[in-house]
């Protein structure tokens, strides 16, 4: 269900020249804009790559389209594109919005948190997770990840009960660039997709590491595809109706691949799974 965007809350940093806003069902949203700097096909991969990694069960934010309206933008004349020295006006219309954690006014994101905190984040396995899709997608970015604080709740052994703790959580984001972002095109190397921190792969030992997310993007079905791409607002493609549905023939036809897509990162200049036996 779409969302109508009522408040600009801030600018965010990035090449997309994303906007917090807040959106008519009570959530923030972090929105790329159709006529962003790096393409409206960003808008299509941010699309495409939540919904298939949310099948693949790795943690990423909630989507939604959001309308950002021309009385909107009207009203809110800092809702616009930096090119240079000049301003962009937003484009009315559909636009990508991906969910910010609750209250950003309350809940603290972070880009980086200490090792020691890293070890400890309670979904630090979907790292292996998004590899494997990263690497299936062609991701020509390096892993973009931000961490939450969230109440857990956690089994304890013997008792009857659940017991409530606080802990960090990684959400994966920034997709923009799956499908070697603007080109639709899949080139491989032996660093992309990969995350900046090395720890996060310090347990990789061998191929099991990598499942069930393997047998997962192995086993894909066409159905998440199809219904994928049903959703795309057709501004967001403009005569590209065909070349995306090449696309994910495409991308289909490399799962088989993933396996030594993964194998070949340890040849690069930095072997990112030094206990891989």
């Amino acid at each position: 269900m779409p969302v109508q965007a009522i408040r600009l809350i801030r600018k965010l940093r990035g090449g997309a020249q994303s906007h917090l806003m807040e959106c008519d069902d009570g959530r923030s949203y972090v929105v790329k804009f159709r006529n962003n700097p790096q393409h409206r096909r960003i808008l299509v991969n941010e699309w495409i790559s939540a919904a298939f990694l949310r099948y693949l069960q790795i943690s990423v934010p909630d989507t939604a389209i959001v309308n950002v309206s021309a009385e909107f933008l009207e009203k809110t004349p800092d809702a616009y594109l930096q090119l240079g020295s000049k301003h962009l006006a937003i484009e009315p219309g559909w636009h990508f919005g991906s969910a910010f954690p609750g209250d950003p006014a309350r809940i603290a994101v972070y880009d980086f948190i200490p090792d020691l905190l890293l070890d400890k984040v309670v979904n630090l396995a979907d790292f292996l997770g998004v590899l494997v899709f990263d690497k299936w997608a062609a991701n020509a970015d390096s892993r973009q990840s931000v961490f939450y604080r969230a109440r857990l709740k956690q089994w304890v052994s013997g008792a009857d009960e659940y017991l409530t703790r606080t802990g960090f959580v990684a959400n994966m984001m920034d997709h923009g660039y799956a499908f070697n972002g603007p080109h639709w095109t899949f080139t491989d190397s032996p660093l992309q997709g990969l995350y900046f921190r090395p720890s996060v792969y310090q347990h990789v030992r061998s191929f099991d590491d990598f499942q069930p997310w393997l047998d997962r993007v192995t086993h894909f079905p066409e159905e998440v595809v199809d219904d994928a791409l049903k959703q795309l607002p057709p501004t967001w493609l403009e005569g590209d109706e065909e070349v995306v549905k090449q696309l994910m023939t495409k991308l289909m036809s490399r799962r088989k691949r993933v396996p030594d897509l993964i194998r070949d990162s340890t040849s690069g200049r930095i072997n990112p799974f030094p206990n891989w036996t």
